[in-house]
């Protein structure tokens, strides 16, 4: 097992709040979802924006294929598993309003869709997230890195406008007409495709005689594709780790709830939740920005502001 970050953490989440920016319905059930739910029972007010509607997205459920309302209807399908998902973890959620920029590829790799996220100027596309930032005054704002998690046009135009709106939002100058000026305090990077998370479980199911479906990612992070197929290496270290084991049920029940997305039998149900538990409790940040003092490691993305 990983040596863990052992300080304590102040239970109380009073007064504190938490963004988290995702470019798809279904990114918050397999990107901090059980550290979410976890704030959620200690009392933070969590919030996550999406960044578009995920109409692009074909069905990846086998079980899924052919259903009537996702064939006729993406949209409102994915809508549906959005409302269930935010209820499975205890969140609040908020729509940005744009057009899912789907996955482009081939040989050569064709052109965006005209109007989709990713070809948004900046300012446009971060406005709605200024706005929501204002409005919703919170303390943390958590995204991806500048691969957006993996090259998807929609992750990587998501980090832009995160990082865009975590500094403009405090000035005064900056967006006008999207409320009053508030400064978040502390900007992280999700790393839920953290390489030592997946060696340890993976080591762990071999010692158990138990078939590992990681075995391929592992290797394959050493030749990461441009074409969004392969998540490359994380370039930002673990700073913080946030011990939410107690919560990996809510987690797969908001991955659940994207049928059309997640397959029940696949990826993100080879571990079991117990063997999860016992191997690697946490889920993984990168601190970047803290306008407040942040010894590190940290256990906790409010270090500093409780």
């Amino acid at each position: 097992m990983a040596a863990r970050f052992v300080a304590e953490k102040d239970s109380s989440g009073e007064g504190l709040r938490m963004l988290a920016v995702h470019a798809h319905p279904d990114d918050e059930a397999s990107k901090g979802a059980a550290m979410m739910a976890s704030y959620v029972a200690e009392g933070v007010d969590v919030m996550v924006a999406t960044c578009t509607g995920g109409e692009r997205g074909g069905i990846q459920n086998p079980a899924m294929v052919g259903d009537p309302h996702s064939t006729r209807d993406m949209a409102g399908a994915r809508r549906l598993e959005m409302a269930a998902a935010v209820a499975a973890l205890g969140i609040g959620h908020e729509w940005l309003g744009f057009v899912d920029s789907g996955l482009p590829e081939g040989d050569p790799i064709p052109e965006l869709p005209f109007g989709c996220f990713a070809r948004q100027p900046l300012e446009r596309a971060a406005a709605p997230l200024v706005r929501l930032i204002r409005r919703f005054r919170p303390q943390v704002v958590v995204s991806y890195d500048e691969n957006g998690g993996y090259p998807h046009p929609d992750h990587i135009m998501a980090h832009k406008v995160t990082v865009e709106a975590f500094y403009a939002a405090g000035d005064p100058d900056r967006y006008p007409g999207t409320g009053d000026a508030w400064e978040p305090t502390k900007l992280y990077y999700d790393l839920a495709f953290n390489p030592a998370r997946f060696k340890a479980l993976h080591f762990a199911l071999e010692e158990a005689g138990i078939q590992s479906p990681y075995a391929e990612r592992i290797a394959a992070w050493m030749e990461a594709d441009t074409e969004g197929h392969q998540s490359p290496m994380g370039s930002h270290p673990a700073t913080t780790q946030v011990d939410c084991g107690d919560f990996f049920e809510a987690r797969e029940a908001a991955l659940r709830a994207h049928a059309t997305q997640v397959d029940p039998e696949g990826f993100f149900f080879a571990v079991s939740a117990d063997m999860q538990r016992k191997i690697w409790p946490w889920e993984d940040y990168s601190l970047i920005e803290s306008r407040v003092p942040a010894p590190l490691p940290e256990n906790d993305l409010f270090a500093g502001l409780r």
